[in-house]
């Protein structure tokens, strides 16, 4: 049995990576703005409350918790995010700062907090994009959310590097289209080769198991662009 936290679990695929870990018999920490999707499941290895990414309070709740209860973490998923579709004239700092409090600077707070608790075989799974890797082809009106996604990509990798002997493995996911709400958000009327079930399956045993052949690595997870 695993002790997970999982962020951006109100919909889409961090709600079905919770539904997995937990019929899983894993002990999940369900983090998301809404907490009420995950609540309604009534799932008993399962403990969900509200957390948002840019709240100082929040990162002590998470903390706290995990304190007074697990005192480790095995599985950490990086999974929530923004996106903000706009041409990049009409970007405003504002935008670029909603983005990355998130998508960025989030992640790195919530992985410097719960760092204490990893230990030798932990996992720390980052969901990224397509759009954040070198070379792959990019969309215009995505300039805040793609470059994000390219800098947890270098997050993870440096935490892999500065970690390296501490037998914990950080690992980045970057996904292409999967049929979720977000993508909607980005690409209105698109359809998915991938849906959100299916990727959380993916997602749930790479987590479990691939920390024994990866580290600090970027795994393109996509048959189709976008």
């Amino acid at each position: 049995m695993k002790n997970v936290i999982i962020t951006g679990t109100s919909r889409g695929i961090g709600f079905e990576l919770v539904k997995c870990f937990a019929k899983a018999g894993h002990q999940v920490l369900a983090l998301s703005r809404n907490d009420i999707p995950v609540s309604d499941l009534n799932l008993k290895n399962v403990t969900t409350f509200k957390f948002n990414l840019e709240e100082d309070n929040d990162f002590i709740r998470v903390q706290d918790f995990v304190k007074s209860n697990w005192k480790q973490v095995d599985i950490l998923i990086h999974n929530a995010g923004i996106l903000i579709n706009k041409p990049f004239s009409e970007l405003s700092k504002s935008d670029f700062q909603t983005v990355y409090n998130t998508n960025v600077f989030g992640v790195a707070e919530l992985t410097r907090i719960l760092l204490p608790f990893m230990v030798k075989g932990s996992h720390m799974v980052t969901i990224s994009s397509m759009g954040g890797i070198q070379g792959s082809m990019k969309f215009p009106g995505l300039a805040a959310y793609s470059s994000s996604k390219g800098a947890v990509i270098t997050l993870s990798e440096l935490l892999a590097e500065e970690y390296k002997d501490s037998g914990m493995a950080f690992n980045v996911l970057a996904l292409g289209a999967v049929q979720t709400e977000m993508l909607e958000e980005a690409f209105p009327g698109y359809q998915a080769p991938t849906t959100a079930e299916a990727m959380a399956d993916y997602i749930f045993n790479f987590s479990l198991t691939s920390n024994a052949y990866y580290n600090g690595k970027v795994l393109q997870v996509s048959s189709t662009t976008p």
